[in-house]
């Protein structure tokens, strides 16, 4: 395992990390709420809707209303919101944001107990319901997972809803997996909707060509406590939708799923979080192995607070706190209500990458080890200061917002890829990074999580090194060629 991450040897360990409770920049607080219902999603968008290149936030309310935040954040300064004018919209479990009708303002997939909303964004922050004008079904399901597109030649994303248990049936909830939908466009609307069947009730969901080929593939997470028997996670190939057989057939609580490339070898490791152990797969190229325990990822039990049961983790996410070079992984937790066979006192992890490839609990020292019930939650740097800062949506407690104030971290770079006509934000493409005689490779990609992603640019840590180049492989396969990058700042490439 060692000679694995030899590569990330050179780079030195960052500081220590830091964050301060910046919550009180909000202007009201935002609670995820609600009965059984909402037990499950909790998620929250980070985007830029007025193109001030500051994040903003939709965050799910559940029960109650989920809610706009624009960012009036001062660079390097204390993060603060106003309220936005977001549609009246509750029973919202979570949202992706998106370009969907490739216009330049960022749209939103808003996933609901209930019919699921497309929001179109109209600039400046303003939204409109587009979800029956582009053509998509009416259908009250409920909704928890999100994931989506661009297919050679189409104007339009594919969309993928995943849907949790079916509220409808009479003899559930155990055992009353509702199915979910593939939905792919015809012109400018949508007119083909796939159903996937049987389903295992779906929580996350993420497109990802994982093996560098070119075709990317659907990877559902599903909770077992609900499909009971006979489910597991599963892999799609798209077009023609059909499961993959040969897919070893795991089981396990998923709840969310991260991705990200840990090795250097340019392709993604994927974690996925679960009541109990928390599954890092290291991706082989033509499967994936769990990660060995001493790598420190399982993260199965709470490592501060007393509770010895087992934990149950929700958002996952990779990104680099320190940048040092080496993506570190925050996971938010929480008890599904009052589960007495889980722990109820569980905190959210922090677990830095270290120069051996293994991972660091840090939680409680850097002051981001809440006991909440926490759901989604998001990685981005809200002011501009080049530190990646942390959202965290809670169930029946209020929303945290995180400012990372650690000291003496290492140079950044921040890339986004843009493209004329459809797809402008390129999702499908991947990034490179060289620098020091190291690759770091990053995917643009929608969906993941636990009911909530961003669309920003991407972010790299570089440590010490002082130059760095860049390039672009785009989603027809075509490459960019490698340019120098703007150290601590913006780096756009086009084409």
């Amino acid at each position: 395992m060692k000679a694995l991450w030899l590569v990330l040897l050179a780079f030195p360990a960052g500081a220590e990390p830091v964050f301060v409770d910046d919550a009180g920049g909000l202007p009201v607080p935002q609670v995820y709420s609600g009965g059984w219902e909402h037990f499950v999603g909790g998620g929250v968008a980070v985007f830029d809707c007025n193109a001030d290149r500051r994040p903003d936030l939709f965050a799910a309310g559940g029960e109650g209303p989920a809610r706009l935040f624009v960012n009036r954040s001062d660079p390097g300064g204390p993060i603060r919101f106003d309220l936005g004018a977001a549609p009246d919209l509750t029973g919202v479990t979570g949202a992706y944001p998106l370009d969907i009708d490739s216009d330049g303002h960022m749209d939103l997939a808003v996933l609901r107990v209930g019919q699921n909303r497309i929001l179109r964004g109209l600039g400046d922050c303003r939204f409109e319901d587009a979800t029956e004008a582009l053509g998509l079904a009416e259908r009250a399901a409920w909704t928890t997972a999100f994931a989506a597109t661009w297919e050679a030649g189409q104007t339009l994303p594919t969309l993928f809803f995943g849907n949790y248990v079916n509220r409808a049936d009479p003899d559930g909830p155990f055992e009353a997996c509702d199915t979910s939908e593939l939905i792919r466009p015809k012109d400018s609307s949508y007119a083909e909707t796939e159903t996937i069947s049987p389903g295992y009730c779906t929580l996350s969901a993420l497109i990802s060509d994982w093996q560098r080929t070119g075709r990317p593939e659907l990877r559902l997470s599903n909770d077992r406590h609900y499909y009971v028997r006979g489910g597991y996670e599963q892999m799609f190939r798209l077009n023609p939708l059909a499961e993959r057989a040969d897919w070893p057939r795991v089981s396990l609580w998923g709840m969310g799923i991260a991705s990200h490339d840990l090795t250097g070898d340019g392709l993604p490791e994927v974690m996925m979080t679960s009541m109990g152990d928390q599954l890092l797969q290291i991706n082989r190229g033509d499967h994936f192995e769990n990660a060995p325990y001493a790598q420190g990822s399982y993260a199965q039990r709470p490592f501060t607070g007393g509770d010895g049961r087992p934990s149950t983790g929700w958002h996952a996410e990779f990104g680099d706190i320190d940048n040092d070079g080496r993506a570190d992984l925050f996971i938010a937790k929480g008890n599904v209500d009052q589960m007495p066979s889980n722990a109820i006192h569980d905190p959210n992890n922090l677990l830095m990458q270290q120069p051996d490839g293994t991972f660091r609990e840090v939680a409680d020292r850097a002051g981001v080890a809440t006991m909440a019930r926490s759901r989604g939650a998001a990685l981005a740097d809200l002011n501009a200061d080049g530190r990646l800062d942390i959202v965290v949506v809670n169930r029946r407690a209020p929303m945290e917002i995180w400012r990372n104030d650690t000291a003496e971290t290492g140079h950044w770079a921040a890339i986004e890829p843009f493209q004329l006509g459809t797809n402008p934000n390129a999702i499908g493409a991947w990034v490179e990074l060289r620098a020091g005689g190291r690759i770091q490779s990053q995917e643009i990609t929608i969906g993941g999580g636990h009911a909530g992603g961003k669309a920003l640019p991407l972010h790299f840590g570089l440590g010490a090194e002082t130059r760095a180049e860049v390039r672009v492989i785009w989603p027809d396969g075509t490459a960019s060629a490698w340019r120098d990058v703007t150290l601590d700042d913006l780096t756009r490439i086009g084409r």
